[in-house]
């Protein structure tokens, strides 16, 4: 296992794994490794719930089903779910019964669906039923832990006036097939979707009321099930009917008692901006508030109080060109008053999971040197504990009703997510019984660091090979994170080093200037000069590893998606050492970028033109003679085909590196029409890592890899 002690912060990995026969050595079976997410608690924390998503019978997508996990560490996990359409969202209720989302039929003999229903397996067992189900589908649900309240979030058309006219509305634009989307606001993408014609709204589920006659009272029950025999159909009732509530459910949290809800909802400002502002909605009525909205900043709901008296704020400054953002927590009231800031003189950006029963902590995580640990806040003193000690990420914690541990999904590069109990008075973490087992791995796993020229401390992750030795060193690629307020810190099944470590690849993984998890001057010493601190920081890094004897430096290549594309396409114009370079859904050209991306009111604040023209890789094309894989997603919303486009004619039309013998170029571009920022589908995944492999054989790298044949070449 990762780390050691609290104190122990130059960690040295040492742990020899199989050098061959992984799934690492052969791509199909990477790809059907099965995959863990998610954790749902029952309110009597007898029962772990989680989801895992495993690879279709045509390897072309991955389905997920509900497991449960025993937190006693008693019995096996089982399988809770089986369908083609798979299962998502967990959510216990009061009682007990288990609700989550499915595309799946109600009627096994039909197989037409509006989207995601409802679906409930009861407290004692047996086969799951459909709750409720709409013509737009159900994005998820929350429900209160000692209460019978439950909150759907679901999109609704904008024009519509309920649900019957809803449904109407959709049956029309899908008849006619009209895609179109009339905007009145901004933005109008989010990463990989586009906002509308759907906007989301929260509702309250409940029990459908009946008339005088027996029969159900109100509008059309087309959208609605009966649970069980005798027992009212559901129905839903709009909580926010005007109210732009943010997209998601991440966003909505509810009081233990059912009576409030909290929402974030968005705000238009003027020239295309927006602030994100808390409301707090009474459910029984239906009337909402404004519990926070400030300019300066952007909150987002946390857990409500056990009392139901407060709520802790997550809270992001607006940036300028000067100052980067500062996250982090806060308390207020549910009354209104005050937001009282938590851990203020905390260097990290923490995120609230849950609170103590006895409402005198929160429980948070947060990036820290290179892992995600878990923390407690007392929230009378601001005091921090640092809880876990290993080196590992943390996600998804859910607080035992007894108070004494949490439960969560534990990874870091040596192993993907798995579930772990963590004891609150002694730090000390068990592993529970998985759905999923660890993959052997094709090397170690070392924590490495060096100095920046201001003498900053660079940490970074490096995977070596098994077999690397002064009498035979490996390659050497610089892999550079996205972001860029992130970190190298947990496992990540778009950028799997050890699939590079399976062909004698060492992979180095830096957190340059910008990565969270070292303190805000770390961010701040690379806000607004991209091309400058996080640069001179890789090269660090860099460097720091480059005189081991079980590297070989004279083979080296840098690769890097989004911002790490970005500083992919930077070190080009920078400097020829590299072999080759990958560049993944990357930022080109920064003025062309900025009026095209998602959200360009952000980007906007974070440069000014003059910054723009200074950092932009595009200025220096005619310096690039390193060879260079273009990769990028026609769905791109964060960085939009454009940016993917352009480089690859600047590369063809202006780069140094002359065409061979055949007048071709070196340079390549992996096009993908139908995916967006990530690879998601498996068969892509597949692609992309072989192409890529190939590309570094191609240059001298590592081992001559084929070209897959789907590619047709």
């Amino acid at each position: 296992m990762i780390g050691g002690t609290n104190s122990d912060r130059d960690i040295r990995m040492t742990l020899e794994y199989s050098l061959t026969n992984t799934p690492f050595h052969d791509l199909d079976q990477f790809i059907a490794l099965p995959r863990l997410g998610g954790l749902a608690i029952s309110p009597d924390g007898t029962r772990l719930v989680t989801s895992v998503a495993t690879l279709n019978a045509k390897k072309t997508a991955y389905r997920t089903a509900l497991w449960e996990i025993d937190p006693m560490r008693e019995g096996r996990a089982r399988r809770l779910t089986r369908s083609s359409k798979g299962e998502a969202a967990p959510v216990f209720s009061h009682n007990g019964d288990l609700y989550f989302t499915s595309s799946r039929p109600a009627d096994e003999d039909d197989d037409e669906t509006q989207g995601a229903a409802l679906w409930r397996i009861p407290e004692g067992g047996g086969e799951a039923e459909q709750v409720l189900s709409r013509a737009g589908g159900v994005s998820g649900l929350i429900a209160a832990s000692s209460a019978e309240t439950m909150i759907v979030t679901a999109p609704v058309l904008a024009g519509s006036t309920d649900e019957e006219d809803d449904a109407t509305r959709r049956t029309l634009r899908k008849d006619k097939k009209v895609a179109a989307i009339l905007h009145s606001g901004y933005p109008i993408r989010d990463w990989d979707h586009d906002i509308g014609p759907d906007e989301a709204r929260l509702f309250a589920l409940e029990q459908k009321k009946t008339d005088d006659d027996g029969g159900h009272a109100g509008t059309s029950d087309a959208n609605l099930m009966a649970t069980n025999e005798g027992e009212p159909p559901r129905e839903l009732r709009n909580l926010t009917p005007d109210a732009r509530t943010t997209l998601g459910s991440a966003d909505v949290v509810i009081s233990d008692d059912g009576r409030t809800v909290i929402s974030s909802c968005q705000r238009s400002l003027a020239k295309g901006d927006s602030r994100s502002y808390l409301i707090a909605i009474d459910v029984e009525s239906g009337r909402s508030r404004t519990l926070l909205s400030d300019d300066s900043a952007d909150y987002s709901p946390g857990p409500v109080s056990p009392d139901g008296s407060q709520v802790i704020v997550q809270i992001s400054t607006v940036t300028d060109a000067t100052t980067a953002p500062r996250n982090s927590l806060g308390l207020v009231s549910l009354d209104g008053g005050t937001l009282v800031t938590l851990a203020e003189n905390w260097n990290r950006w923490p995120s609230a999971a849950g609170w103590l029963p006895d409402g005198t902590g929160v429980v948070v995580t947060a990036d820290d040197d290179g892992g995600c640990p878990v923390f407690l806040i007392d929230v009378g003193t601001s005091d921090v504990q640092r809880l876990t000690k290993d080196g590992a990420s943390y996600s998804d914690v859910v607080v035992s009703p007894t108070g004494d541990c949490v439960y969560a999904l534990r990874s870091s590069y040596e192993f993907p997510a798995e579930p772990v109990e963590v004891d609150l008075s002694t730090g000390n973490v068990r592993t529970l019984s998985s759905p999923v087992d660890r993959p052997a791995l094709p090397g170690r796993l070392e924590r490495v660091e060096t100095r920046a020229d201001d003498g900053t401390r660079i940490a970074s992750w490096l995977v070596m090979p098994g077999g690397a030795a002064a009498a035979d060193p490996a390659p050497l690629l610089l892999w550079i994170h996205g972001g860029p307020l992130g970190s190298w810190n947990a496992w990540s099944w778009r950028w799997t080093p050890w699939n590079m470590a399976a062909l004698g690849y060492a992979v180095l993984l830096p957190d340059p200037a910008l990565s969270t998890g070292y303190g805000q001057d770390f961010i701040q010493r690379g806000w607004g000069s991209w091309g400058r601190e996080p640069y001179t920081d890789l090269m660090a890094a860099l460097d720091g590893v480059l005189d081991r004897p079980d590297i070989d430096e004279t083979r080296t290549a840098a690769m890097g998606g989004s911002f790490g594309g970005y500083m992919a396409n930077w070190i080009a114009g920078q400097t020829d050492r590299f072999n080759c370079i990958v560049t993944h859904a990357s930022l080109w050209a920064l003025e062309q970028f900025g009026p095209t991306t998602d959200f360009s009111t952000y980007w906007e604040r974070e440069m000014t033109p003059q910054m723009v023209e200074e950092n932009s890789p595009h200025q220096s094309v005619a310096k690039i003679s390193t060879p260079m894989l273009v990769i990028h997603g026609d769905k791109d919303y964060r960085v939009p085909i454009g940016e993917g486009l352009r480089l690859w004619y600047d590369l063809m039309s202006k780069s140094a590196l002359p065409a061979d013998e055949k007048g071709e170029t070196k340079h390549r571009f992996l096009y993908f029409p139908d995916e967006n920022h990530w690879i998601l589908q498996p068969q892509h995944a597949r692609i992309w890592y072989l192409t890529v492999q190939h590309f570094l054989g191609q240059h001298g790298m590592g081992p001559e890899v084929e070209l897959p044949k789907e590619l047709g070449r």
